[in-house]
């Protein structure tokens, strides 16, 4: 990349680059701390990203912990206090657990969500410059010390900082240019995903979050702001073309397919057009080294047929901020601290990730998965453990311990009519849990690969008179105090 000249140069404690979820999770975080955060976004804000934006109870109790939730509700999407799932002639009914006594889900436009995000941050005291793309990362050795973005009128700027977080989502920059794009451990989904905003016009209750599976089709309706249905299916992956028409084709096909969805919608307007995401993989990738960090889909990303991704992003957001707050002084404290938060979240997302991995397989539902539906249907108590690893407040392996795996296995081979199928989906099952084990084992110990311990040749140090150091001091002046969100 030819040198552009550098036309302003200054310095910070920390550089966020991305102001969205968990770029603002981390500002917000920072700047309540006292220190002096720039955050940098290549768009203008507020603007629509792709996202499911669907905010299980635990995302809503993160939006809590920054003093956004009221501000968030005040949007107008309904409280989701139900979630309904239907499959292979099964409706499953349940409440949502309760995480730090919020007990409803909301769906909330991108747009909104994210304009509350960033004022929050603005009125933490985190400086956030909108339409500043970054070019490069500055480096001291092998540590990163700064990053050089380009403004909207074209003006070259360094900011030397000591920890550059990187929460510029899965096609992040600032992994690339620290050498970690390509993720160490990665699964590629079953599913590509469309969805599309529809006028409720119908007068029917707007309390569920609504999914149905029919074959290997899966499709959503989630009530949210403005009087609006976000419509989400997500069919089995398909070559061949992409692009609007193609986009267009695809989701109308799967809304046909899914007659519960098809009924949902039936009265309703569609407002826009059809957004995509295909050719989706789950990933975890290397996400500290000397300097930098990588929160949200950045460094660690799951297909979105789970929805937990707006929840990771303010959490390992807040998390980041929190566990480096303490260190920008000490560079080697910093890294430590920073490989901490890393592991945590491994080891606190793996699980989420090999069941939301087994779901977006793109298949029809299995012998197994019927009997589980056909028991919760039956069970308030199961119907309820099983939306509980959705909200985070069970884990997957409470699904299948022992004794209930052992009860759902003999009840397919009980109930399926193909004997040899149901016996060949225990045998998959039990194969899958044991491959999931050794890479919870192994892969997602909670320890990534090493990272190269030298830059490449031609990372570029700072231009500026600046010192690239970690000599920052944070500014008691700009210390705001947390929002009141009660």
């Amino acid at each position: 990349m030819p040198d552009s000249p550098v036309t302003a140069a200054e310095s910070a404690d920390v550089v966020i680059v991305g102001a969205r979820c968990a770029g603002a999770a981390t500002a917000v975080t920072l700047a309540r701390a006292g220190h002096h955060v720039i955050v940098l976004d290549a768009a203008t804000l507020p603007s629509d990203t792709l996202s499911t934006h669907l905010l299980w109870p635990a995302g809503l109790a993160e939006l809590h912990r920054l003093g956004a939730r009221t501000a968030v509700e005040a949007l107008g999407a309904p409280r989701l206090s139900h979630a309904y799932a239907a499959g292979a002639g099964y409706g499953i009914t349940s409440t949502f657990p309760a995480v730090d006594g919020i007990d409803y889900a909301l769906c909330v436009r991108r747009t909104g969500l994210d304009d509350v995000l960033v004022r929050t941050a603005i009125t933490a005291g985190a400086d956030v410059r909108q339409r500043c793309r970054v070019t490069d990362l500055l480096w001291s050795g092998n540590r990163c010390a700064g990053v050089r973005y380009t403004d909207s009128t074209g003006t070259v700027t360094e900011i030397s900082t000591g920890l550059v977080v990187g929460a510029d989502g899965r096609h992040s920059t600032v992994a690339t240019l620290a050498g970690a794009a390509q993720p160490y451990h990665t699964v590629p989904s079953g599913r590509d995903c469309y969805y599309a905003y529809w006028r409720d016009t119908t007068g029917l209750p707007r309390d569920t979050a609504a999914q149905w599976r029919a074959g290997a089709d899966l499709g959503t309706a989630f009530p949210c702001d403005d009087g609006l249905i976000l419509s989400l299916v997500q069919p089995p992956t398909a070559s061949g073309r992409t692009g609007p028409t193609a986009a267009e084709r695809r989701y109308t096909a799967a809304i046909a397919r899914i007659p519960e969805l098809a009924a949902r919608l039936d009265g309703c307007h569609r407002i826009g057009r059809v957004r995509a995401a295909t050719g989706l993989a789950s990933y975890f990738r290397r996400s500290t080294g000397p300097g930098w960090a990588l929160p949200g889909d950045a460094g660690h990303f799951k297909d979105p047929v789970t929805a937990q991704g707006i929840r990771d992003a303010l959490r390992y957001g807040r998390l980041l901020g929190e566990a480096a707050a303490d260190h920008l002084t000490d560079a080697d404290a910093l890294d430590r601290a920073l490989r901490a938060w890393e592991r945590r979240r491994v080891v606190e997302c793996r699980a989420i990730f090999h069941w939301t991995n087994r779901l977006a397989r793109g298949e029809a539902m299995r012998p197994m998965e019927i009997e589980l539906y056909r028991r919760a249907a039956a069970d308030p108590a199961l119907a309820q453990l099983a939306t509980g690893i959705f909200t985070r407040t069970n884990a997957p392996g409470e699904l299948y311990a022992p004794r209930r795996a052992a009860q759902l296995a003999f009840g397919a081979l009980r109930h399926h009519p193909d004997t040899p199928a149901a016996l060949r989906d225990i045998a998959s099952e039990i194969r899958t849990g044991t491959r999931d084990a050794i890479t919870t084992h192994t892969v997602l110990r909670g320890a990534p690969p090493t990272h190269p311990a030298a830059p490449a040749p031609d990372r570029p140090a700072p231009r500026s008179e600046l010192r690239a150091t970690l000599t920052v001091s944070p500014n008691p002046d700009r210390r705001a105090p947390a929002a009141d969100d009660r």
